[in-house]
């Protein structure tokens, strides 16, 4: 017989041991989702589909069949929700049962089958700058004070690297200027823990390296690249900037201040400016894909505009 004795003292106290061993497993389906935004989303899908059904206790769960789903899609479709909101959903709950089948918690997976909305169109629904604007953005804030040094340094960012707001937030000072092969780079931590490795563009190095001067905390390797300007800021240091104040500190400031309006314009629209202006400018789409950080190419092509671009419409043929 195999000798179970442990190496070590053990950890854990029985009544721990015992605690986790009860733990449901759509509670570690949901701890096992990296990105806290889709968890988020997720969670708030789930919630819904729990309150529509009426699931009161975890083993209910096994009682869900495909009619239950079914009831579910078309109660969302008399929402008029986006095809896309209703496909996000069923994945979600696709992806939960598919966990609770690899666990025994239920038997089959309910969602599978059940057909999903078609998104009518390839193109995503953030609209991208034009080079204009991408070009006015850059230039907005002020070149005289701290704040705005650091905000074109973190505008350039984002409108040559196609970044993530979550990636930028999470930047290090060590993680900007690598060198490989003799040309500086930004080590990128993105989704699912994956790094990437992306040349840095000559006028964003010139522009990051003039606030890590400004800023003066240049050498502390292991501290956040971009950081609060406050006095507040000033007594905590090594402090990170939050997505949220990248979203509205930053680029909805800018936004506004230029009037550049329109329905979901963010950082998010500073991530697709940068694919389309790379895709225009004749980018392998395969290479955009690996430089965005994107698993599927067709996350890719939803930013691939070419087709679509406003210059190119008959509209602007004719003349009276």
């Amino acid at each position: 017989m195999t000798d179970l004795t442990p190496l070590c003292s053990r950890a854990l106290t029985s009544p721990e041991f015992q605690r986790l061993a009860e733990v449901p497993p759509e509670t570690t389906w949901f701890a096992n989702i990296s990105n806290p935004q889709t968890r988020r989303a997720y969670q708030s899908d789930l919630t819904q589909f729990i309150a529509f059904v009426g699931i009161q206790t975890p083993t209910e769960f096994r009682q869900v069949t495909r009619a239950h789903i079914l009831a579910w899609r078309a109660d969302l479709e008399k929402q008029e929700l986006a095809g896309s909101t209703i496909r996000r959903k069923l994945a979600a709950l696709a992806s939960l049962f598919e966990y609770l089948c690899n666990q025994n918690a239920v038997t089959h997976n309910p969602v599978k089958g059940v057909k999903r909305p078609v998104v009518e169109t390839q193109e995503g629904k953030t609209p991208a700058l034009s080079n204009q604007q991408a070009r006015q953005l850059l230039e907005a804030p002020p070149a005289d004070t701290l704040k705005g040094v650091r905000d074109r340094a973190i505008l350039s960012v984002l409108l040559y690297h196609g970044l993530r707001r979550g990636e930028l937030t999470r930047l290090k000072v060590k993680d900007f200027g690598q060198e490989r092969r003799g040309v500086p780079h930004l080590q990128v931590h993105g989704k699912g823990g994956k790094l990437r490795y992306l040349p840095i563009h000559c006028d964003s190095l010139q522009l990051v390296n003039a606030y890590l001067t400004a800023a003066g905390h240049g050498a502390d390797s292991c501290g956040p690249l971009f950081r609060p300007v406050s006095h507040h800021a000033a007594s905590a240091p090594g402090r990170r900037l939050t997505p949220g104040a990248i979203y509205s500190e930053v680029v909805k400031k800018y936004l506004g201040i230029l009037k550049i309006q329109g329905d979901n314009l963010g950082p998010h629209a500073l991530r697709a400016t940068a694919a389309t202006c790379a895709l225009e400018h004749h980018a392998d789409i395969a290479k955009v894909q690996e430089w965005l950080g994107h698993a599927n190419i067709s996350t890719t092509r939803v930013y691939d505009r070419r087709e679509t671009r406003p210059s190119d419409s008959p509209t602007f043929s004719i003349v009276y």
